[in-house]
């Protein structure tokens, strides 16, 4: 495969830096560029973007490989990819948002926002669930995306184009057994931020779309993230799958102009945007640094519940997976995955730093054949703490 990779940037102007700290910050670029290509040479994938968020707002980014091998394009740093469950942050911030203007409360009954859907008497643990639980995805929900009901849709909506709204994507759970009790474990549901995002078009009236754009894309100068909302996404690298995906997409997902070849509407508040590495450094690192609403709002985001009982050390906030035990502290973020594509968003408290990375491939990547993840995590890790200590 064709290897091509693009020196490394810095987003934010040098000229307010003192002049050794701008060398410091431009042979970190380096570095960061280095790993990179090192990662890339070593797993094989077609491209990727990576940029890291220090602790006074400087962004380093880079870019190796192409974001679309038949044609040569070149990845860039502006390159955007889908950002997939990523998106989920978005939602609730959204949410923690609305509590602090008065507007709900996560104590809430899910029944007193959407209890007047013809479907909610058929919703498991409907009359029970809170708006907490599904933000920290313990309302026992099942997912929609793995059941085959789901898969067959995707198979037809390949076909036909159709899109699948947001109530169609709840109907994939109506009448299924909860998987526990609300609030009695966890389990990971998209379901359950589909109801979020149709609790916050409830409560405001407007679309989640808009209200994305008016309170926190544009006034945050998120300027390479937007809705992932139709087949035609401009410059968007294009994803490449393994030949036996279960969603039975050909290896290039995308037709010969990069048009994608299925909608990624359907993922909707789900994770539902397509960004950069470097808009979603420059998120995590205002996000986590209680910088992205004008409340505060820090500590409901991080009030948690444990994901597994053996495991004290990963734990779930309103959108957020914290891993309390990193080598380098605790570690604030999340991951997103969807056809052709991957992404990591992870904030490192005691060192102020925020990392961020996507590739345009799953191929291998979330199945347990290749530990690429873990790995380049662990890596940039390394390289961005190392500089701030």
């Amino acid at each position: 495969m064709r290897r091509l990779t693009l020196a490394a940037g810095i987003i934010v102007a040098l000229g307010s830096l003192q002049p050794a700290a701008a060398r410091d910050v431009t042979g970190f670029a380096a570095q960061l560029d280095m790993a990179m290509q090192e990662v890339q040479v070593r797993y094989g994938f077609p491209g990727a973007t990576a940029a890291i968020a220090l602790p006074d707002g400087t962004i380093v980014t880079t870019a190796t490989g192409l974001a679309d091998v038949e044609t040569g394009r070149a990845m860039t740093a502006a390159t955007p990819m889908l950002a997939a469950s990523i998106g989920k942050t978005f939602v609730a911030a959204t949410i923690l948002m609305l509590e602090s203007e008065g507007r709900l409360s996560r104590s809430d009954p899910l029944a007193a926002h959407l209890g007047d859907r013809a479907w909610f008497d058929r919703l498991p643990n409907g009359d029970s669930m809170t708006i907490d639980q599904l933000l920290h995805h313990s309302a026992g929900l099942p997912d929609h995306v793995h059941l085959p009901a789901f898969q067959t849709a995707w198979a037809q909506m390949m076909q036909d184009g159709r899109i699948i709204q947001p109530d169609d994507l709840v109907g994939f759970v109506l009448r299924m057994e909860p998987l526990f009790d609300a609030g009695a474990a966890w389990a990971y549901s998209d379901t359950g931020y589909i109801l979020l995002g149709l609790v916050i078009e409830k409560v405001t009236g407007q679309r989640y779309t808009d209200i994305l754009r008016r309170r926190f894309l544009d006034p945050l100068a998120l300027s390479g993230t937007f809705a992932s909302d139709s087949k035609d996404l401009p410059g968007l690298a294009v994803g490449y799958v393994a030949p036996d995906n279960r969603f039975g997409l050909p290896e290039r997902t995308a037709d010969p102009q990069g048009r994608l070849l299925w909608n990624p509407a359907v993922e909707w508040t789900g994770g539902g945007l397509a960004s950069t590495s470097s808009d979603l450094a420059r998120w995590g690192h205002l996000l986590f640094g209680g910088a992205a609403l004008t409340q505060p709002y820090l500590d409901r985001m991080l009030d948690s519940v444990s994901v597994a009982p053996d495991d004290p050390g990963i734990r779930f906030g309103a959108g957020v997976a914290i891993h309390a035990d990193t080598p380098h502290g605790p570690a604030y973020g999340h991951g997103g995955w969807i056809p052709g594509y991957v992404s990591s968003l992870r904030h490192y408290a005691d060192h102020g730093v925020t990392v961020a990375f996507q590739i345009n491939t799953d191929a291998g990547l979330m199945d347990g054949e290749s530990d690429l993840i873990p790995v380049l995590e662990a890596r940039l890790a390394d390289l961005a703490t190392g500089f701030v200590r």
